[in-house]
């Protein structure tokens, strides 16, 4: 029903993978989103648990999953909603040793995680495969999206080179209201729509942030 998708798009979207790093927030709304337009295979990587304080945004999942592989009750979830999509679960989640054969396997990333070095990581495999991903971050009130990989645009350590500083940083936990998440996820969802099927214009080269305090946004061309 949707100008410039059609069947066409459509079936562009029941043959494309792609691949979620991380199953929290954002990728709870990323993978909703995708599994909902009909993307034929979603993959996904995170090597945490469901616990009771991330239910406010991790709405995949319910108190009596608690203690349990979020990736195993992700694909549970998806596959009651969408019969037809193929969910494959990587509870190891990413890291340097397994990063380049499960990049290698999918058309897309979705960068849905949490820390620098598991970003910096995503950045160079892709760059190596050329793939393209869309970056998510969150932080309180805020959050940005961008796509990186697309059309020559620079990479994420390109824009961010403090990378020993960044990654040497102590972990940080930080609260976050619960539709932040929910926000950058359904951006990030429709980047990836865009990009499988074709339309519109992508976030490539530039990144949106919003301050949900204020619901104002902004454009960073780089």
């Amino acid at each position: 029903m949707l100008p410039g998708i059609g069947t066409e798009g459509q079936l562009r979207l029941r043959n494309a993978s792609v691949l979620l790093v991380g199953a929290g927030g954002l990728g709870a709304a990323v993978a909703t989103y995708l599994c909902g337009a009909g993307v034929g295979r979603i993959g996904i990587a995170d090597n945490d648990v469901v616990s009771l304080s991330n239910l406010q945004r991790q709405t995949l999942y319910t108190e009596a999953q608690i203690g349990l592989p979020k990736v195993f009750m992700a694909a549970e979830r998806l596959k009651a909603m969408n019969s037809d999509v193929r969910v494959e679960t990587f509870p190891e989640g990413i890291h340097a040793g397994n990063a380049e054969s499960l990049i290698s396997g999918f058309d897309l990333v979705m960068d849905c995680c949490d820390n620098f070095p598991t970003r910096y990581l995503i950045d160079d495999v892709c760059a190596k495969l050329g793939k393209t991903w869309v970056h998510g971050a969150i932080s309180e009130f805020a959050g940005q999206v961008t796509v990186f990989g697309a059309a020559g645009a620079r990479r994420y350590s390109e824009l961010y080179p403090d990378r020993e500083y960044l990654c040497g940083l102590p972990r940080s936990v930080r609260g976050v209201i619960g539709a932040v998440p929910g926000i950058i996820g359904s951006m990030q969802a429709c980047e990836a729509i865009k990009l499988i099927t074709g339309i519109g214009e992508a976030l490539d080269g530039r990144m949106l942030t919003i301050d949900c305090l204020a619901m104002t946004t902004e454009e960073i061309y780089f």
